[in-house]
């Protein structure tokens, strides 16, 4: 309760409610001390203290929600399975997924509660918020609450979701307003603020016009007043909570600087009738948030919501008239009956119609342990086919956004600290101490030899030396290499994997689907002659696998009919296995198929058959290896060890030596086990690691990389456990896309060498107490525009140096 006197005629009390801040009538409705303003906010009170969630309370002022026109709603028709289906956007039978719109939501108190929701309802798992879109990710338990529960809990705190069941008329809010009101405000004032400072300029120190230069003065102040106050707050925020912490990241010094700019301003101006330094203040504000904004844009164009649709998957096997094709993903849409094959990814919400569904969540919920479905059952996106194909029909269309955050999971993001964000952090601590104990010296020589000048010298070394090109080179460097890249069809995740790309010394290459074409194979029969049946029996069994050798048979065996598959089994680098009526199908490796020796001399792809454990031949298949991989094998193996791990046999082990030599390591019969621990081992003798996959049987090689590349022209498989997509059309340009990443590091580190250099030079004068505002004034912007100039046309020089642009 909070008692408000106010001053009139009379005094009297005026009465809050503990809940919501309105005024109460009278203190009947109270639990001891505390007032509320009717039934409902004591209701929610309560109900947040029996779950000892009172700390609601101790964020915000009155955080809460009115009740006093609240009613209660009857949420019984969320009961109704058909109409929950629309609103769950997953479930496995197991866990279940549901996004809310909350636009109740509106302080920080809001946020804390509606993420301790499983405090309140034990069958939430966990809920996360997404405050300035105003929504709400919950994950529930289905066995143990339900969606009529949930909601209920939501508005029985004052939370009622806002219930929309055409995803399509979804409001979308720009997260990005907000930070284009600071930069106009900031733009505004620099420009206004520079202009009004002409005739300080123009005089060059004379006491021409004081009058004018002193109006101009204070309305260069109340300019200056909201880009302090607003479009600067985010460093000041950031500083402060860096040091709560005790860390002293990148914005201290940034906001040690915005503030010493302000106050020596104001101190100029009213004491000193000076100029004061405001348009330096805007200015660096100003090219600081169009640096945020640039950087935000750039991951935001290359979130693999734009380009990126045709690779997850690339397309998509449909059928019709009874016959199989493949489409464009983006081309999929409703009630379309789709094949998925053996670990292939379902791309959106689906009907099972025919087959045996074995559902692997785990990039959904992270549990491994796949579920099985029946026919009439719903699959919904994200999840792989683990067995023989299966045939669905589609209920939604292709959400992008969606596998883009399966993509963006925290499951696959490294725990390894970016080190050019590491380096810039650890070089603020330095600079910030390092500086301070520069103006602090400079200050007492001073004011033991010339009192008057102490204040100037310290305030002038935190102003000159402000970390402007740590703050802005990183972010115009690596947005800019990344918009680059992407022109050029190479997708990473962000920035970070650019600098991790620079730093790699050893890189690991996978063969079939890497460096081999998919679909450009010569496949040819070796045996005895094959009847129709067993044309049959082969192309039904290799129908259930991804794997490119399959896919080339699969191709081959053009008018053998399909029959159904009663068990299948696909085990990675040795083989498939199939029953199909009574017959036993046996397609791989020779030691898979067969314990005999058999000679392999041709230098060419033996892919082994048999049938009720008798051997009827191979199929030769001649790779075609992907053009310029000479060449990149060349430059590459200058400077990085190179290495081929291939799950297939040693059948062309001397065609790969014609690319990579003999002194090249070639491992082969690899496992995805095997490959994993290749890569950690040469983690473990300090190298570097870039690992290249298609992204098949390639996951844990390519998250335990250091940076990992997934290859994709028409494969239908999507493994977010990479840092990058790689279209095989620039797989040429591969020893390119490496150097410009080293470049950009340079570039980097050679703004900071020239930012220290003018630093150094600054300091020099302003150490001396004698440093000219007006000077002073000009340089700063000059200085992050020089910034903002040099990282921006070096990147684009170099880019346009190596045909990228």
């Amino acid at each position: 309760m909070e008692r408000i006197e106010l001053q009139d005629t009379k005094v009297k009390t005026q009465l809050i409610c503990y809940h919501c801040g309105d005024e109460c009538p009278d203190d009947s409705i109270h639990v001891n001390e505390k007032i509320f303003c009717c039934n409902g906010c004591k209701t929610v009170y309560e109900i947040l203290e029996q779950n000892n969630l009172c700390d609601y309370y101790s964020i915000d002022k009155n955080p809460g929600i009115t009740q006093k026109k609240q009613t209660k709603r009857n949420y019984d028709f969320l009961l109704d399975e058909d109409l929950v289906k629309k609103l769950i956007e997953f479930s496995d039978g197991k866990i279940s997924k549901v996004t809310f719109n909350i636009p109740q939501m509106h302080c920080s108190s809001c946020i804390w509660i509606l993420e301790n929701l499983y405090k309140l309802n034990p069958g939430i798992i966990n809920s996360q918020v997404n405050f300035l879109q105003k929504k709400i990710f919950i994950n529930f338990s289905s066995k143990n609450t339900n969606l009529n529960e949930i909601v209920e809990l939501l508005d029985s705190i004052g939370y009622e979701p806002q219930l929309n069941f055409d995803n399509t008329t979804t409001i979308k809010k720009s997260d990005y307003k907000k930070l284009y009101y600071k930069i106009g405000i900031a733009g505004f004032a620099f420009g206004n603020i520079m202009l009004l400072s002409f005739p300080e300029y123009l005089s060059l120190g004379t006491n021409e016009f004081p009058e004018l230069k002193r109006i101009f003065a204070y309305i260069n102040i109340l300019l200056s007043l909201p880009v302090f106050f607003f479009s600067s707050s985010d460093y000041f925020v950031s500083s402060w909570k860096g040091l709560k912490k005790k860390i002293i990241n990148i914005d201290v010094p940034l906001a040690l600087g915005i503030l010493i700019l302000f106050i020596r301003s104001l101190y100029e101006i009213i004491f000193m009738n000076g100029a004061g330094y405001l348009d330096t203040l805007a200015g660096l504000i100003f090219f600081l948030l169009i640096g945020k904004l640039f950087q935000n844009k750039t991951y935001d164009t290359l979130n693999f919501e734009r380009n990126y649709k045709s690779y997850f998957p690339i397309s998509v096997t449909i059928k019709k008239d009874k016959t199989e094709t493949t489409i464009p993903i983006e081309k999929l849409g409703v009630g379309n009956r789709i094949v998925i094959r053996n670990n292939e990814l379902i791309p959106t919400d689906s009907v099972l119609i025919k087959g045996k569904a074995n559902i692997d969540y785990s990039f959904v919920t992270g549990e491994s342990i796949p579920t099985t479905k029946v026919n009439g059952e719903t699959i919904f996106a994200g999840g792989r086919q683990m067995g023989s194909a299966i045939e669905l029909e589609t209920i939604k269309e292709v959400s992008q956004s969606y596998l883009t955050q399966l993509w963006n999971s925290k499951a696959f993001i490294k725990d390894d600290e970016p080190k050019i964000v590491s380096f810039a952090n650890s070089i603020s601590k330095h600079f910030t101490i390092a500086i301070l104990l520069i103006g602090l010296t400079a200050a007492i020589y001073w004011y033991f030899v010339n009192p008057l000048l102490a204040f100037n010298a310290f305030t002038a070394v935190l102003i000159i030396a402000c970390p402007c090109a740590l703050a802005l080179s990183t972010p115009f460097t690596m947005g800019n290499t990344l918009r680059i890249f992407g022109k050029n069809k190479f997708y990473l995740k962000n920035t970070y994997a650019i600098e991790k790309l620079a730093a790699v010394d050893a890189i690991v290459l996978d063969k079939t689907g890497t460096i081999t074409e998919n679909g450009a194979s010569e496949v040819k029969f070796v045996g005895e002659v094959l009847t129709d049946n067993e044309g049959s029996l082969i192309k039904s069994t290799v129908r259930n696998s991804s794997h490119p050798l399959s896919l080339a048979i699969y191709n081959l065996l053009v008018n053998e009919k399909l029959l159904p598959t009663d068990y299948f089994d696909e085990e990675p680098g040795k083989g498939i296995t199939a029953v199909i009526n009574g017959f036993e199908i046996k397609i791989g490796a020779k030691s898979f198929v067969s314990e005999k020796n058999i000679d392999d001399k041709e230098q060419s792809t033996k892919v082994y058959v048999s049938i009720n454990r008798k051997v009827r031949g191979y199929f030769n298949i001649s790779n075609k290896y992907r053009s310029g991989l000479m060449e990149i094998i060349s430059e590459l193996g200058e400077n990085n060890k190179i290495s081929i791990l291939s799950g297939d046999n040693e059948s062309e082990r001397n065609r790969l030596q014609e690319f990579f030599g003999s002194n090249k390591e070639m491992l082969f019969n690899q496992s995805p086990f095997d490959k994993l621990n290749y890569i950690t081992s040469l983690q473990q003798n300090g190298k570097k690691v870039l690992m290249i996959g298609d992204g098949l049987n390639d996951a844990g090689a390519l998250k335990q990389s250091d940076i990992g590349i997934s290859i994709s022209d028409d494969v239908n498989n999507f493994s977010p456990a990479c840092d990058g997509i790689l279209d095989s059309n620039s797989f040429s340009r591969l020893s390119d896309f490496i150097k410009f990443a080293k470049k950009s590091k340079s570039i980097i580190i050679t703004s900071f060498i020239l930012s220290s250099i003018y630093n150094l030079i600054g300091l020099y004068y302003a150490v001396s107490g004698t440093l000219s505002p007006i000077i002073a004034a000009i340089l700063m912007p000059v200085s992050s525009i020089t910034v903002v100039l040099f990282t921006t046309l070096s990147v684009n020089f170099f880019a346009r140096k190596r045909r990228f642009i």
